[in-house]
């Protein structure tokens, strides 16, 4: 005996519509907003005290957090492994992971670690457990011209709109900005201190000061301008233009503890301006720093380190007069600073990290790990604690090159311990 028509009817609507909510269910699951935080299962790790020289060799490029972590970027997910000197990337010690939002950018102040996303949210996560500190919204990231590779050095050494700076009182701020708009967060517990609104894409952010201040270049009205915000309230403070420059402004920062936070000195010039000037930046306006003149000048501390001629040459930033002269460097330039060290690369890519008061050299080694040899050109580099990590581009270097292509190996990040 079959079924009555209306029966069937019936039946057929009752389960197309459990199909239905079966399917949303599913896309809910799938597609909804999410996070997933995974904390550590173990102890923190003691800081390590590595010998002078290559660690290890990375599929991605690491922050050195607490000098006991590295800290790494991926496109939903930050996460860090353990120990920090060890020779290869190994299971995470803890992961935050978000979707949709993009990870767009990450800075760290001591043992916290804030992250920026896509959707403008900052997150900040306890280095030693991986858990959620705190969270604070922020204006969406800018659109960047910044290519974000798959070692994602630019997230994690050189993240735009996103800045540490210290207070004199001794806080730390995260300055997080997009076209339209800036904050700032304090780090200790996510507590917004202030917020502006900015003109646009005609002013861009050039790093922060060591002194407190948001640097800006403004080039919305009339010749480009520099400007100072107190990152305590978000006040402009000064603006300035460097004495007898251009209706063209190239600002670069110097000397920067990470990135571009925490900087002493800038750099000023024009469009092609390979030297252009130096600038000791602190409170009021900036006070010329003829040490910082030369291409390629770096400043730690109160020296200024250049090499020329093959000579590494330590002057005063602020007066130019010559301190100590380093030779025997051949072909070499300045690759990165950190406090208490300066490092150098020559042209057979050996590091070679020298005490920037005195010119003593603290130790000179082949970045060269396995069989990958030598005959690789420097990209991106990151350094702090101590250590020093760069990638490795072929020769020549494609810019328009897939990864493949564009990086050595797969694990193209040195790091070395200096």
């Amino acid at each position: 005996m079959g079924i009555p028509r209306g029966r069937r009817r019936l039946a057929m609507a009752v389960a197309a519509l459990l199909a239905t909510v079966a399917v949303a269910v599913i896309v809910h699951r799938v597609l909804a907003p999410a996070e997933v935080s995974t904390v550590a299962r173990a102890e923190y790790p003691p800081a390590a005290q590595p010998a002078a020289g290559v660690v290890g060799r990375l599929p991605v490029a690491p922050l050195i957090v607490d000098g006991r972590l590295r800290v790494y970027a991926a496109h939903r997910q930050v996460y860090a492994d353990r120990p920090v000197d060890g020779r290869h990337r190994t299971t995470p010690y803890w992961s935050y992971r978000r979707w949709p939002a993009a990870l767009t950018g990450v800075v760290a102040s001591g043992s916290t670690v804030v992250s920026r996303w896509s959707d403008g949210q900052l997150v900040a996560l306890d280095a030693p457990t991986g858990r959620v500190l705190w969270k604070a919204d922020g204006p969406e990231p800018a659109e960047s011209e910044a290519v974000v590779r798959r070692t994602g050095a630019v997230t994690v050494w050189d993240p735009r709109g996103l800045h540490l700076t210290d207070l004199p009182d001794g806080r730390t701020v995260v300055v997080v900005s997009g076209d339209a708009e800036a904050r700032g967060v304090e780090v200790s517990g996510g507590q917004r201190l202030w917020r502006v609104d900015l003109p646009g894409s005609c002013r861009s952010d050039v790093g922060t000061t060591a002194a407190g201040e948001l640097i800006g270049l403004d080039r919305c009205a009339g010749p480009a301008t520099v400007e100072f915000r107190d990152a305590a309230t978000g006040a402009v403070r000064e603006r300035w233009r460097p004495p007898g420059g251009s209706g063209e402004l190239v600002v670069t920062p110097l000397g920067c503890r990470t990135g571009r936070s925490d900087c002493p000195a800038l750099r000023t010039g024009g469009p092609g301006d390979a030297a252009g000037r130096g600038w000791l930046v602190g409170a009021g306006q900036p006070v010329a720093a003829p040490g910082l003149d030369p291409a390629g000048a770096t400043v730690v501390g109160d020296q200024a380190v250049v090499v020329l001629d093959g000579v590494a040459v330590g002057r005063s930033a602020r007066t130019g007069a010559e301190l100590w002269r380093s030779a025997g460097l051949g072909a070499a330039r300045v690759l990165a600073a950190q406090p208490g060290r300066v490092h150098l690369l020559t042209e057979a890519n050996d590091l070679v990290t020298l005490d920037p008061v005195t010119g003593r050299r603290l130790s000179r080694f082949s970045l060269n790990v396995g069989r990958d040899g030598t005959g690789w050109v420097p990209g991106a580099v990151g350094v702090g604690g101590g250590y020093l990590a760069v990638e490795r581009l072929r020769r020549p270097v494609d810019p328009a090159a897939d990864d493949r292509r564009y990086y050595l190996t797969a694990e193209a990040v040195i790091l070395a311990a200096t």
